[in-house]
């Protein structure tokens, strides 16, 4: 978010390690973790409805192929932007309070939920769901592109449960889904967090999705829709090879022998094996 949205004419990093470097230097390690109360109030329901929506939308559609596990992930994206929108709001802006202070001067904000209700007073619904257009546009596809992967990887790799390396090969699987999702629609997220940030310290600059676009290339050119990039992917790795792990997993679990009468139908990660 700090490489995302920082002034080009006055650039406080040179790049994520330097972002990093200055950060705990500046602000101590705590200042990494400026912003995290929004991700971990609102993640567990994020991947509940994700992976809810996605498994029932592939059953529903009755085939597991390509087309449907993209079409399913799709349409899990674009529900879970409730949620996510107003939590990256609050994200966003409590990761940029305090830049480069190491004691706060001033605090706007206490914390996420604080962040979120002085939005609500100030701007109502429509200042709580700011970049919502945005997120939509980020998530459908991505999301789509998200369990794609990860069905094309699993199948390749031949994850079978009895496999005694099906657990790095679920990591790696999930690892890769995470960095080919990123990567299908970053610039949009650049855009997303630009207009997020938008009207930190009293100053309005961007009138919409489009005027943020032309605005940002117009100041920096194709280079700024890949702000930020290089410690996203390195995010995107470890998160999402746990993520889809562990839920996968789980599921093996759940739906072993003593369980499957239990937990009918089928997988939510649906494979021609016995994964």
């Amino acid at each position: 978010v700090r490489l995302q949205v920082q002034n080009v004419e006055k650039p406080l990093y040179r790049g994520t390690f330097h972002c990093f470097q200055s950060i705990i230097k500046q602000e101590s390690a705590f200042g990494l973790y400026k912003g995290i109360g929004s991700p971990m109030m609102g993640l567990t329901f994020i991947n509940a409805l994700v992976f809810g929506v996605q498994g029932n939308t592939i059953r529903a559609l009755g085939k597991d192929t390509p087309l449907n596990q993209f079409l399913a992930g799709s349409a899990a994206g674009a529900i879970q932007c409730v949620i996510c929108c107003p939590m990256e709001l609050a994200k966003t802006r409590m990761q940029l309070q305090g830049t480069g202070e190491y004691k706060l001067k001033t605090k706007n904000y206490k914390n996420s939920l604080d962040c979120l209700i002085k939005i609500y007073r100030q701007e109502g619904l429509k200042g709580i769901n700011r970049g919502m257009v945005s997120t939509f546009i980020r998530e459908t596809p991505s999301f789509g592109f998200y369990f794609l992967t990860y069905d094309c990887m699993t199948r390749y790799l031949g994850c079978e449960a009895e496999d005694s390396y099906v657990i790095p090969k679920l990591l790696f699987s999930g690892g890769m889904s995470g960095i080919v999702s990123w990567l299908s629609t970053y610039p949009v997220d650049v855009i997303k967090s630009r207009l997020q940030a938008d009207g930190v310290g009293g100053v309005t600059q961007y009138n919409g999705i489009l005027d943020c676009f032309r605005k940002s290339y117009n100041e920096e050119g194709w280079k700024v829709f890949t702000r930020g990039l290089t410690s996203t992917l390195l995010r995107a790795f470890p998160v999402n090879a746990a993520t889809f792990a562990t839920v996968t997993v789980f599921l093996m679990y759940m739906r072993s022998e003593d369980n499957l009468q239990e937990c009918e139908p089928g997988p939510v990660i649906q494979q021609p094996s016995s994964l």
